[in-house]
């Protein structure tokens, strides 16, 4: 089977049964079915990675007055360590920046260093500390979130 290019696609409301389970595969306490439907449109803008006719990750982002906010990002955990997440995270950053951000802001757990350095490696730096704002993936307890910024 020969492998296609990945290509990206917005996000529409009929897409997000298909993301789910990489939703669900990647996140310890993931996103329901409405608040991911919530997160479409509007200030919102969101796209999905296809590759060989598949979704295999996606980003979620906000922009509100010049600023943008990474809500969500995911890749199919079969396909992690591919250099997807990078992918992704480029054209999140490439789409806030026509969207008019000048300032890119997120929020990861204090225990994902594989995304830590993702996002250090693109220029972000961490600003802040959320303590305890994350439920625990070992289902008690909360874990930090650690505030990164970068500038466009």
């Amino acid at each position: 089977m020969t492998s296609t290019i990945p290509s990206f696609h917005t996000i529409e409301p009929s897409d997000v049964n298909q993301l789910m389970p990489i939703e669900n595969a990647c996140h310890g306490a993931p996103w329901s079915e409405n608040t991911f439907k919530s997160c479409i449109g509007g200030r919102y803008f969101s796209q999905y990675i296809n590759k060989d006719n598949k979704a295999i990750g996606f980003y979620v982002g906000e922009y509100v007055a010049g600023e943008a906010t990474l809500m969500n990002i995911c890749v199919e955990p079969s396909q992690q360590g591919n250099g997807f997440g990078k992918v992704l995270l480029l054209q999140f950053l490439t789409e806030a920046k026509k969207q008019g951000s000048s300032k890119v802001f997120l929020e990861v757990r204090a225990s994902n260093f594989a995304a830590q350095m993702l996002y250090i490696n693109q220029g972000f730096t961490e600003i802040d500390r959320r303590i305890a704002y994350y439920p625990s993936v070992k289902g008690f307890g909360y874990e930090d979130a650690i505030v990164m910024q970068t500038k466009l």
